[in-house]
């Protein structure tokens, strides 16, 4: 007779098995029957599985209740799927394979149901199994054999049974004095307080529900927290089940006992009156403390550790698959040697069936037939029992465990291991997708902060050191970048890093003594050994500078613009190894610095290119002009700039007359310098020619006009200096367009020395005449540029009467002094730096000192 029903229908995708374990465990917890819950759960999740993943269709599930038992329903629609071969049954298309891993739910039904069948109607196929109900006898819920008392569970002094109700809020319904007497709370401070406020309850990421979701189970019993008056905490063990009163309003019942006690409320192992007791003994528990979502290799560790351990083992490890699941990686192992490294691949298929990762396998005698697996070479393990992880049937990794005795396991340790390593396999792949996903959140975090800093700097050396940084610690523990050299030359060491400051002279030393790695068409990691084949050669490898410097070693090509331009080699320490997700993150890391490293080259080449031919423009040393201090300060706007469209010259003419032009190009930059180059190459040829200033400037403003759309019209203003004998110097000049020149007077009197002219560039014919003026001892000339003259801060411009004010105080002061005021006062003029090329020429003939 049935008593209560429950149905759900799940689509064909991959979380459906996880969504019918969900709910056949709710609808059993739900009836109060916490006893069938885990063998239910594990046949439908399999069932399940077989019909979304291998059938391809939904799957309906329905959990009936009855009297003494529960009868548990999965439906396909696709009923020619095969029956497992239980027996001697010929093999035929209409058999599942029982090595295969379709028709194993129905293999675990004949084990684990107490009756099962299928059954086949029009499109459809039932799989069906019933669970007995244990049989409830009077006065008792579960009975042991009498043991000898040595083995009775121990207790110090009078134990104390707290008893405490909760309201369905989780609030503290009732307190007694047992509860009094274990955690020092009264009563009257307690009650109406949520329960949350006193339990300490595991919060294990992935595993297990939290304190909520466990009040409201049907039964429950474990080990928490609690805490005590002044603050601290006591382990306790409780049973709780969830009741209701005589209006129907629930609440949940709490029996709490010390942890020391537990023995008193913990249920014994389930071997009910009248069942056969378990052939395969207890259940193993491999869940050794808490799983938690960041730390995958502790719980792997404790999960080998526990497995060695419950089944007298020597040895254990896990492997976890890669993300294509064809090789598996060494994650976790204990008792083997050094040797057998963690993060070591090999291929998930051996090529042999009987040492399939995909099914349980026992091997008796290792040294009789051995097994496929490097991991266990040379380990002296005879015997050795596998199962596979698997997750909502997809395999995701395998455990072993190993003894130095030959025969020491049968199937029932297998059957033992598998079962447990299915309960712990979904902790395991939880944790893992949380540790991938911070490993990718952490790539992508790193990619992003590389790629920043790489691409802030287009200097050289600047990059090779970015990346060392870059790769030192976070990739490797040392560092080094090869750069090409050109023509196919050997690959230069350009620079080594090594997380420790004091190893890095060694490292050189070293690597100075390798053989540069060749630089191939790879485009990945290739291992490099030369480092410790040379160290080896040398007798450096136990040296206290090398030991255990040189471990696993890989060379990464610097690919950009499809050329290898060098070689980013990483080490780690002696037994380690690089782990699969690092070698990709440095490839990626590789990549970006590749660009970056060209472009810093590029750039490099170009600057100073660039830098010579601006260079070139400039004029050479200016000469000594007896009788006259000269001093010249210029600034080329825009970064990397040395020659803009300002420039300046002074020269000899002939013996005796020297010539001077400080001009402005329109614009500024590369375009401007070439009209500079031009223009200042023309002055000294022409001057030379015995040609008179305005003459050289008509022919001047030829030449600009000649260069077509690429001339620029310029102001300039040029003239020819003499010193005389009484001390004192004469000047011819001719101010074309340009900013005035001022003379300074000994008495402070500041005066234009020049009247404007036509600018050159514009006009073809230009009517140019020379003015004439002395320098007496003491005075000054200021030639500028626009620069200077229309500096600005907002509406305000320096012009010529704020150079005029600033040159009237340099009465007294060096041609070298009267340009740096001049120079200091256009700065602070504004707080922004000129944005405008710059040049200021001064001319002071010095006063004679009597003799």
């Amino acid at each position: 007779m049935v008593t209560a029903r429950a149905a759900a229908t799940f689509d064909p995708d991959g979380r459906s098995a996880s969504a019918a374990r969900g709910f056949v465990r709710d609808a059993l917890l739900g009836w109060g029957l916490p006893e069938v819950v885990d063998d239910a759960v594990v046949l439908v999740s399999e069932l399940v599985t077989n019909a979304v993943v291998h059938a391809g269709t939904a799957a309906d599930v329905c959990c009936l209740r009855e009297e003494e038992s529960v009868r548990i329903e999965v439906t396909d629609h696709h009923p020619e799927r095969g029956l497992p071969s239980l027996g001697d049954v010929p093999s035929s298309d209409r058999y599942a394979d029982p090595d295969g891993e379709g028709g194993r739910g129905l293999l675990m039904c004949s084990a684990l149901a107490e009756r099962w069948g299928v059954e086949y109607a029009a499109g459809r196929k039932t799989v069906w199994f019933r669970l007995a109900l244990p049989a409830h006898v009077l006065g008792t819920r579960y009975a042991v054999p009498a043991t000898p008392g040595s083995d009775l569970p121990s207790s110090t002094g009078p134990v104390h049974v707290a008893v405490v109700q909760l309201d369905e809020d989780g609030r503290v319904l009732a307190w007694n004095p047992d509860a009094e007497a274990l955690f020092r709370h009264p009563a009257a401070t307690v009650l109406g307080r949520p329960w949350a406020d006193l339990a300490v309850w595991p919060t294990p990421a992935g595993r297990g529900p939290g304190l909520t979701d466990t009040l409201r189970l049907a039964r429950w019993e474990g080990g928490y927290g609690l805490r005590l008056p002044d603050g601290t905490e006591v382990e306790v063990y409780g049973v709780q089940v969830r009741v209701r009163d005589t209006e129907g309003v629930p609440s949940t019942l709490c029996l709490l006992v010390h942890e020391a006690d537990r023995a008193v409320l913990r249920s014994p192992a389930r071997t009910l009156p009248g069942e056969r007791p378990d052939p395969t003994g207890p259940r193993l528990d491999l869940m050794a403390g808490p799983a938690t979502a960041d730390d995958l290799d502790g719980l792997l560790q404790r999960t080998v550790e526990r497995a060695r351990d419950l089944l007298d083992a020597d040895a254990a490890y896990l492997l976890l698959t890669t993300e294509d699941e064809t090789e598996f990686e060494v994650r976790a192992a204990t008792g083997l040697t050094s040797g057998h490294r963690r993060h070591a691949r090999f291929p998930v298929e051996s090529g042999n069936r009987y040492d399939s990762a995909r099914l349980p396998s026992v091997h008796e005698d290792l040294s009789a037939r051995p097994t496929g697996l490097p991991l266990l070479t040379g380990s002296g393990m005879r015997s050795l029992v596998t199962v596979p992880l698997k997750v909502e049937g997809r395999l995701i990794g395998s455990l072993g465990i190993a003894t130095a005795a030959p025969g020491r396991y049968d199937n029932e340790d297998a059957l033992r291991l598998q079962f447990a390593a299915d309960r712990v396999a979904l902790a395991i792949e939880s944790t893992r997708l949380s540790e991938l996903e911070r490993l990718r959140r952490g790539s992508l975090s790193f990619l992003v902060e590389a790629s920043d800093l790489l691409a802030g700097t287009l200097e050289h050396e600047q990059t090779l050191a970015l990346m060392a940084q870059m790769a030192v610690p976070t990739l490797a523990s040392w560092c080094a970048v090869y750069t090409n050299g050109d023509h196919g030359s050997p690959s230069d060491l350009a620079f080594v890093l090594h997380e420790d400051e004091d190893r890095i002279d060694p490292l050189r030393d070293l690597l100075d003594k390798t053989p540069a790695p060749e630089a191939g068409p790879s485009h990945g990691a290739d291992f490099w050994t030369a480092p410790a084949d040379t160290a080896a050669a040398g007798g450096l490898t136990d040296s206290p500078e090398l030991a255990g410097l040189l471990g696993e070693t890989v060379v990464l090509p610097l690919t950009a613009r499809n050329r290898v331009i060098g070689l980013l080699a990483l080490g780690v320490p002696t037994g380690v190894r690089f782990r699969q997700e690092i070698l990709e993150l440095a490839e990626d890391l590789s990549r970006r610095a590749a660009l970056a490293l060209d472009n810093s080259r590029l750039y490099s080449e170009r600057t100073a290119t660039s830098q010579a031919l601006q260079r070139s423009l400039l004029p050479p040393e200016l000469p000594e002009i007896p009788g006259v201090e000269v001093d010249v300060y210029y600034q080329a706007a825009g970064e990397g700039n040395e020659v803009g469209g300002d420039f300046y010259d002074l020269f000899t003419i002939r013996e005796g007359t020297y010539g001077f032009a400080i001009g402005d190009v329109c614009g500024t930059g590369p375009e401007a310098a070439s009209v500079t180059g031009l223009a200042r190459h023309s002055l000294r040829l022409l001057a030379r020619e015995g040609l008179d200033a305005p003459q050289v400037l008509r022919r001047l403003n030829a030449a600009i006009l000649d260069e077509g759309s690429r001339s620029r019209f310029l102001t300039l203003l040029y003239g020819e200096l003499t010193p005389r004998p009484d001390g004192s110097t004469e000047l011819s000049l001719v101010c074309a367009g340009h900013p005035l020149p001022l003379r300074l007077r000994t008495d402070g009197q500041v005066d234009r020395a020049a009247t404007p002219q036509p600018l050159l560039g514009v006009l073809d014919d230009l009517d140019l005449t020379a003015e004439h003026l002395v320098l007496a001892p003491g005075e000054v000339l200021l030639c500028v540029t626009d620069g200077v003259t229309e500096r600005r801060e907002g509406l305000r411009m320096l012009g010529d009467d704020g150079l005029a004010e600033v040159l009237t105080g340099c009465t007294g002061l060096t041609a070298g002094a009267v340009a740096m005021r001049v120079q200091r006062a256009v700065e602070r003029f504004a707080p922004e730096p000129p944005s405008d090329d710059m040049a200021i020429l001064t001319l002071r003939v010095p006063t004679q000192r009597a003799v």
